[in-house]
């Protein structure tokens, strides 16, 4: 039976030789893109079209038609080609937009055999180039997804969005549209193709909006969204002007192309200040479209500014040496014929084991949201279509008043329960498969991304600290209700590009409001230390320092094992006085970083300015703020990232109601957590509300002093 797929759904291949058909109601033009498992091209020579119509495993059609049949053999493209899209463009002469024409139908099929998988375009408009669906290669296995992205620019927007320059994009679809032969005359436009299982797709889901777009639904309940930060080839889209409700997002972003370069030696230079992005070695590559940010947040006030776009480019993950990346894991044979490979933890692309843990986890976040999301589309669906079945029985007087009325209605539930139970089955397989996939990868996990309760934090793995910068920091958990138990670690990279305000007022959510102010307010603080500890335990000794602003002295319970132990760089700052001088310090800081990068010479830093990384937390805020310390903690929030100084508040924001909108552009550059279980996070993809629950030691554990004992232990050794 054919799986008839809405805008993001997936569905298993069980063959490797497989044929493409299309069938539009106008000519067209039918691309296939090779790309890596970004999605990203290498060059105008993985793209296959009339006037180069071969490529490894597959051959496009010649000609400009109304219906497409062409085969492609996934064992036979290249090791490198993890993506296979089809691209469908309208050429000049024809209609002017997709949207003037019926939807094209797509379809994966056996060769000249049944349909595996189709797809209905539905919900184009202004565009006249759109990827309509892809193969993609996960764990071994191929799958088919539905993208239906199009591109109102046309071919040369929808090329440079896959990695090709600008240049290079313009002239490969100018040569495109030249070489299009025309459509023979015998071919006739291709008749729609219709089912009923193709009518339930269309209707299934509308067309799904871009990440902004899905902010913006998502802004009607207060949420942020959380995005994964898989490797994406296009950049983000302008953000949605929010709505009185605040939305925050999180996206996971892969490294960039310059982290993936590969210099065949760099020269040892001066020491700069931990964090800051310095490179004068190895001359900046081409710019590429970045992804985007994951934690951007669209916020609820007036004036609906978002951020700025984030480079997620590590400063220090770049290789030094022509050395081969590590060996990536043995993939896993299928259990049986039909069946899919055991998952394998590290089955992802990057130069290192931890780069390629990170990339899997955020595969997983987007393969959540995706399958999660199709179901909850055919469940709409049903519903609505049984309620218009419903309604058409009881607008017929005869119907109401006969027996035939009830007949009606029965089948109409009965029809509304056989969608949502195929619905169900083809989720409860997705999530079996990530669930057993979560099995493998939590455990392979290293410190910065594991559980306060993995084995790595407790059977000596973490026992000396690493002698390099980490790629990202877990934060927390994420889980969707049809599945609580499948969790996702929330992974921000590092170095981090924006601060962290933990939420310790009872009007965040429900969970708060239920919870008493002074366990709120302890479960804060308990939180924001084990996230400075996790931070100077995955930093190298003397490379990352904590500074805490305590103005009244209420955190002190919490911040007694940073105290005792000894590796805060100086006292809790208490009282207006201590406020004043740990800003002024770090503000000060922050000007000497940024004069000296601007002159070129940040080996010229004056002797008594710390290089290391900078953590400030700051509790109970605004207590014992002015309003010049106001400014000074505004100044670090914005300028502090870039040049290695890290916030970290731990405050109500209904205490600092006070100062009105003058606190909103700072509430609106952290990224929001909190200390319980809360629905305020939406994914990039689909716009969901996660659940997040914050990652914090188990009760009783030794673990956080165990690893200040260690931190403190490299601190007193003299930092190269």
């Amino acid at each position: 039976m054919t799986a008839e797929l809405v805008r993001g759904q997936n569905h298993p291949l069980s063959r490797s030789r497989v044929e493409i058909r299309v069938s539009a109601h106008t000519p067209v033009l039918a691309l296939v893109s090779a790309g890596d498992d970004a999605g990203r091209l290498p060059g105008p020579e993985a793209v296959a079209h009339p006037g180069a119509r071969a490529l490894a495993g597959l051959e496009v059609p010649g000609e400009l038609s109304g219906r497409h049949r062409f085969t492609v053999d996934l064992d036979s493209v290249g090791p490198a080609v993890h993506r296979v899209g089809l691209v469908l463009v309208l050429p000049p002469g024809g209609p002017v937009r997709f949207g003037a024409v019926p939807a094209p139908y797509v379809a994966v099929a056996e060769p000249e055999g049944a349909e595996i998988a189709g797809y209905t375009l539905t919900g184009l408009d202004s565009e006249t180039a759109v990827v309509a669906l892809e193969l993609y290669r996960r764990q071994g296995a191929w799958k088919v997804r539905a993208v239906g992205q199009g591109y109102a620019a046309g071919l040369g927007a929808l090329l440079a969005d896959a990695g090709l320059p600008g240049p290079a994009a313009v002239a490969l679809a100018a040569q495109v549209m030249a070489t299009a032969p025309p459509e023979p005359a015998a071919s006739a436009p291709a008749t729609a193709v219709t089912s009923a299982t193709a009518t339930a797709a269309e209707g299934a889901t509308p067309t799904a909006p871009a990440p902004a777009a899905h902010a913006e639904a998502a802004s009607a309940a207060s949420a942020e969204v959380v995005m994964p930060m898989a490797p994406e080839a296009a950049a983000p889209a302008p953000a949605a002007p929010a709505a009185p409700t605040s939305v925050e997002a999180v996206m996971p972003g892969a490294a960039s192309a310059a982290e993936g370069a590969v210099p065949a030696s760099v020269e040892a230079t001066p020491t700069v200040p931990q964090g800051v992005r310095v490179s004068r070695e190895v001359p900046p590559a081409p710019p590429a479209a970045q992804p985007p940010d994951p934690y951007v947040e669209v916020s609820g006030s007036a004036s609906g500014d978002a951020p700025p776009t984030i480079s997620y480019a590590h400063p220090r993950r770049r290789p030094t040496s022509a050395e081969p990346p590590e060996p990536g894991p043995q993939r896993a044979q299928a259990p049986g014929p039909g069946e899919p490979p055991r998952p394998v933890a590290g089955d992802a692309a990057g130069w290192s084991m931890e780069e390629r843990l990170y990339n899997q986890v955020w595969g997983m976040f987007e393969d959540l949201a995706r399958t999660v999301s199709a179901y909850r589309g055919a469940v709409e669906f049903a519903d609505a279509r049984m309620d218009r079945e419903l309604g058409e029985a009881l607008s017929d007087p005869r119907q109401r008043l006969g027996g035939s009325g009830n007949a009606a209605r029965d089948a109409a539930r009965e029809r509304r329960d056989e969608l949502v139970d195929r619905a169900r089955a083809v989720l409860d397989r997705d999530l079996a498969q990530l669930v057993a996939e979560t099995e493998v990868v939590e455990p392979a996990l290293p410190a910065p991304y594991a559980r306060w309760d993995s084995p790595v934090w407790h059977d000596g793995r973490a026992a000396a600290l690493p002698e390099e910068s980490p790629l990202a920091l877990r934060l927390g958990d994420l889980h969707l209700p049809e599945r609580p138990d499948l969790r996702i670690p929330m992974l921000m990279r590092l170095p981090l590009e924006r601060g962290i305000w933990i939420d310790n007022g009872r009007t965040g959510s429900e969970a708060a409001m239920a919870m008493d102010t002074d366990r709120l307010r302890l479960a804060a603080m308990d939180m924001a230390v084990a996230h400075a500890v996790r931070l100077l335990a995955v930093h190298p000794g003397g490379r990352y320092a904590v500074h805490v602003i305590d103005a009244a002295g209420a955190g002190a319970a919490s911040l007694a094992p940073l105290v005792r132990s000894g590796v805060l760089a100086e006292p809790p700052a208490a009282g207006p006085g201590g406020v004043t001088r740990t800003l002024a310090a770090l503000t000060r800081r922050v000007d000497l970083v940024q004069m000296a990068l601007r002159a070129g010479a940040p080996e010229d830093l004056p002797p008594d300015v710390d290089t290391a990384g900078q953590l400030l937390i700051v509790h109970d805020f605004p207590h014992g703020f002015d309003d010049r310390a106001v400014t000074q903690l505004r100044y670090l929030a914005d300028e502090g990232p870039a040049v290695g100084v890290h916030l970290l508040m731990v405050a109500d924001r209904d205490e600092a109601s006070a100062y009105g909108p003058l606190l909103d552009p700072l509430w609106r550059s952290l990224m929001r957590l909190s200390p319980v279980p809360d629905s305020h996070l939406a994914d990039p993809w689909v716009g969901h509300h996660w659940t997040f629950e914050p990652d914090l030691p188990p009760r009783g554990s030794q673990v956080l002093d165990r690893a200040l004992d260690r931190i403190a232990a490299a601190r007193r050794r003299p930092r190269p």
